[in-house]
């Protein structure tokens, strides 16, 4: 007989990053209905579901609220990392964790965060790697104004001028500004050879239509990007470069739609699968749950990242079409191992 396990759902069905929450939302729901469907599997899965609507002030008290009205210690959610580090303080006082499934900027192992989906070793250093050869070393770097867009691009200064490469401007845009006019006026004057593209939401939108209206065929290269939001973008999106662990095969009938799904979903089914081994599992702190383990899950228990695979690939036709596979690689949220760097070695220095 299962036991019933209740886990917390803390996703926007609204807002700016809808389109990515949604995918999340996908990918975990289909892993609980397969997780209770499983007789072999000893627990049910209860959601209990938060939508902040893509509200930053609303994350903290809702992730309360679900470890306040249920028995949930384990957290599926937040996209950006705004959101992930809002949460936070609220996890570490009620012992709790939150499984993150989107690509983050790395500089974080926190003992209440399971990192599901790719850090810098598996998306921008391989991305960069890959690219300048082929596009030229002088970068321009765009970003939305907070934490996500603030480290990639550092990292990203430090790598390209490391490898003898130029930055021609660096430009942030506060969340959801949709005025990009300046932006590409500079980008437009300067003549780099590719950009680096670190807006989200509604920003990275206006950026792309605005791009592909004045300088179609300059490369526009991303950390974040998935077939969750080419929809947003139409006909704009042809030719972005994208790096990720996953991208939808359009000649097969893939299991998932994105990135974001795939990541959710295995979030869940790791969870399901460490409260099956472990019974009374749910309750425990993370830290304490994967010592019992004992390395026999995918979840490195120093660093709570994971082995993803690395691919690059480019828009055509309105799809993502992988033009280069690396051999998966763990994720290296400091950047310290460099047998954790895409095949065991690169040409950008590693930061110490």
């Amino acid at each position: 007989m299962k036991r019933t396990v209740e886990i917390g759902i803390l996703q926007s069905r609204s807002g700016g990053y809808q389109a990515i929450a949604r995918s999340s939302l996908l990918g975990a729901y289909a892993a609980i209905d397969q997780v209770n469907a499983d007789p072999d599997i000893s627990v049910r899965l209860v959601p209990v579901e938060r939508d902040p609507e893509g509200k930053i002030d609303l994350y903290a008290p809702l992730c309360q609220d679900i470890l306040t009205a249920s028995r949930a210690r384990h957290v599926l959610g937040c996209v950006t990392s705004w959101s992930r580090k809002e949460v936070l303080p609220v996890l570490e006082r009620a012992g709790a964790t939150l499984w993150y499934a989107l690509p983050y900027e790395g500089f974080e192992a926190s003992d209440h965060v399971v990192y599901m989906h790719a850090c810098p070793n598996q998306h921008l250093l391989p991305l960069l790697d890959w690219a300048m050869p082929r596009f030229g070393r002088r970068v321009h770097l765009v970003a939305s104004n907070y934490i996500w867009g603030w480290e990639i691009n550092r990292l990203a200064r430090e790598v390209i001028t490391t490898a003898g490469g130029e930055i021609t401007g660096e430009r942030h845009l506060p969340l959801g500004e949709i005025d990009v006019t300046a932006m590409v006026d500079e980008i437009a004057a300067l003549r780099p050879d590719c950009v680096l593209n670190s807006l989200i939401g509604p920003s990275q939108y206006a950026f792309v239509a605005e791009m592909a209206a004045r300088l179609p065929g300059l490369p526009i290269l991303s950390c974040n990007l998935t077939e969750s939001e080419l929809p947003l973008m139409g006909a704009a999106s042809e030719g972005l470069v994208a790096a990720g662990p996953y991208f939808r095969d359009p000649g097969q009938t893939d299991v998932f739609g994105n990135s974001h799904e795939a990541a959710a979903h295995a979030a869940i089914l790791e969870m399901a699968r460490l409260f099956h081994r472990h019974p009374g599992g749910e309750d425990l702190p993370l830290a304490e749950l994967l010592a019992r383990d004992a390395g026999a899950g995918p979840i490195d228990s120093a660093t709570h990242h994971t082995t993803l695979p690395v691919l690059i690939a480019e828009v055509r036709d309105g799809a993502f079409r992988v033009l280069h596979r690396r051999p998966a690689v763990m994720g290296d949220p400091y950047l310290t191992r460099p047998d954790r760097l895409p095949e065991g070695r690169s040409s950008l220095r590693v930061i110490r």
